[in-house]
């Protein structure tokens, strides 16, 4: 989904553009809106914009001075300058720049429109080009490519060791023309890739090129970065601004990323069928730390939700955390990869970890003891999720989980281990399906008490920990509506039960229901009704 942002001091003009997007096209366009160069550049520091229509000559800022600042934060972003001066300065500094339109606003909605769906397309277009151009860069440097991500891979294992010498690490990065900065800090993004059902080992590398393409195509120009498939099978990134992003940059990384990341995750989606899950490092790190923080966002992935969610996650966490205990064993390792995939609700990758486990204990060779410890590991992770679930009833009995003796055999122990644990993720299921209707009626309550506020879809996620095309879309496939229709439909009853029992004035009811200038709110119900909000309040009196 793309995110247009209209700006212009002009409160109808602005408004009325706002009306126009608002019911163009919903399900592929996320329509904001601006009164000042002040209030366009919160909405800059706050999310992606990928469409700026914005009028030249504004007080306090104007066109040209915002333009400057949305190359900074969002450089893809294209330009359209609306105003009604036609001077050939204003024009022709218009004109000059990269990815920016001019239009005269006398020319009316039809062509804004008609210029924004260019733009659109033009927009789609280049990034299927983009595509193209870096399947052919990738061809030429694989070689190279290669060697680097085995070399990041080698860090990955004892960076702590192996970057203590600045020296040799500055000198490995030259030899092997490594796109980063040994020097400066480091971001890091770890991403999970679910795959579609039946897909082959050749078909899944085949979309993890193409995956890397598409996250080349987004991030050249103002980032430089690598990208590894690590011992997981998922993939990390590591990122470091431009040489030529400005120092204000920086400080705008990670929004950065999570803006992009949410595009690139669309793309994959609609163009591979492929479903991504990000987790972006919390700030960026020096190389003796990658290590560290690559095992971080590896828990993070573990700690997941659920799976097949393209969900984008910021690691929250602001001091380090404290290191854990030394390795106690492989039995405990693997216990808490277990109880992780089981929280996670990984159905597939828990009962591969348990099979691994228990295919050790029915080996002929197997030590007695160690057996044991296993058996009773698994049983704890399993009564540990019955109990935090809540679940005891459910279960009735199951204090054999705890009585390995209890069982003819070592086998029928592991089969009763298998049984719980399919009840565990029935029951687990049945939970998330009922969290998806908490969190549709969660929203929906906070709309209907909240019409007189910012209810745009940006902060409608945010309030949620969503991003927002993935709530736009979530939003619709539980209720059948656009979110967008839902909005309009809860402005409109509440306006019409405000006009029948009530005194307020009309320019008083519009901005109840979340219209700060009352002609708006006039076209909007009119439209709806097909009467003016005092002709209803007429009429329903008069009947």
């Amino acid at each position: 989904m793309l995110r247009l942002l209209i700006v212009d001091d002009e409160d109808i003009i602005t408004d009325g553009l706002f009306e126009v997007f608002h019911k163009l096209m919903p399900d592929k366009l996320d329509v904001c809106k601006a009164y000042s160069g002040k209030e366009a550049l919160q909405w800059l520091q706050r999310t992606r914009i990928d469409i700026v229509l914005t009028d030249i000559s504004m007080p306090g800022m104007s066109g040209l001075e915002l333009s400057e600042e949305i190359r900074m934060y969002w450089p893809r972003c294209k330009i359209v300058f609306l105003t009604g001066y036609s001077e050939f300065d204003y024009a022709y500094q218009a004109i000059q720049m990269q990815n920016a339109r001019y239009l005269l606003k006398t020319e009316g909605y039809g062509k804004v429109t008609e210029v924004v769906q260019d733009v659109i397309r033009e927009i789609h277009h280049g990034t299927q080009m983009s595509a193209l151009v870096e399947q052919s860069l990738e061809q030429r440097y694989a070689l190279e490519f290669a060697a680097q991500g085995d070399y990041i891979r080698h860090l990955l294992q004892e960076s702590h060791v192996l970057c203590q010498d600045r020296d040799v690490l500055v000198d490995e990065f030259r030899k092997l023309n490594m796109p980063l900065e040994p020097t400066l800090p480091v971001a890091m993004v770890s991403a999970q890739l679910a795959y579609p059902e039946g897909t082959t080992y050749s078909e899944r590398s085949e979309m993890v090129s193409q995956a890397r393409m598409i996250w080349n195509s987004y991030f050249s120009g103002q980032t430089r970065h690598i990208g590894i498939v690590d011992k997981h099978g998922d993939l990390l990134w590591l990122l470091q601004p431009s040489e030529e992003a400005e120092e204000k940059f920086y400080g705008h990384l990670i929004r950065y990323l999570q803006g992009t990341l949410e595009l690139i995750s669309e793309t994959c989606l609609e163009s591979l069928n492929l479903t991504i899950t990000f987790i972006i490092g919390s700030s960026s790190c020096e190389w003796a730390s990658i290590t560290k923080q690559a095992e971080r966002l590896r828990q993070l992935q573990q700690m997941k939700l659920a799976d097949g969610l393209p969900l984008i996650t910021t690691d929250r966490i602001e001091r380090e955390v404290p290191s854990e205990q030394k390795d106690t064993g492989r039995i405990a390792q693997k216990a808490e990869v277990l109880a992780a995939h089981l929280e996670a609700g990984k159905r597939e990758r828990f009962y591969e970890t348990l099979a691994d486990m228990t295919g050790c204990m029915l080996h002929p060779c197997a030590n007695v003891q160690r057996t044991v410890e296993a058996y009773y590991s698994i049983a704890l992770v399993l009564l540990s999720a019955i109990n935090r679930s809540g679940l005891q009833e459910q279960f009735g009995d199951y204090g054999k989980l705890m009585r390995l003796d209890e069982h003819p055999s070592l086998k029928e122990g592991i089969h009763y281990l298998n049984q719980i644990a399919d009840r565990l993720f029935s029951f687990k299921q049945q939970d998330e399906a009922e969290k998806a209707t908490s969190v549709i009626d969660r929203i929906c309550q906070y709309i209907e008490a909240h019409l007189s506020e910012d209810l745009s879809l940006v902060r409608l996620a945010e309030i949620n920990y969503f991003n927002p095309s993935y709530l736009s879309r979530f939003f619709k496939q539980e209720k059948g509506i656009n979110l967008s229709e839902y909005i309009d439909q809860c402005r409109l009853r509440q306006a019409k039960e405000l006009l029948k029992a009530s005194e307020l004035k009309v320019r008083e009811v519009s901005v109840y229901v979340g219209y700060e200038a009352a002609h708006s709110f006039t076209r909007f119900f009119k439209k709806a009704t097909g009467m003016t909000p005092q002709e209803y309040r007429d009429s329903y009196h008069a009947g």
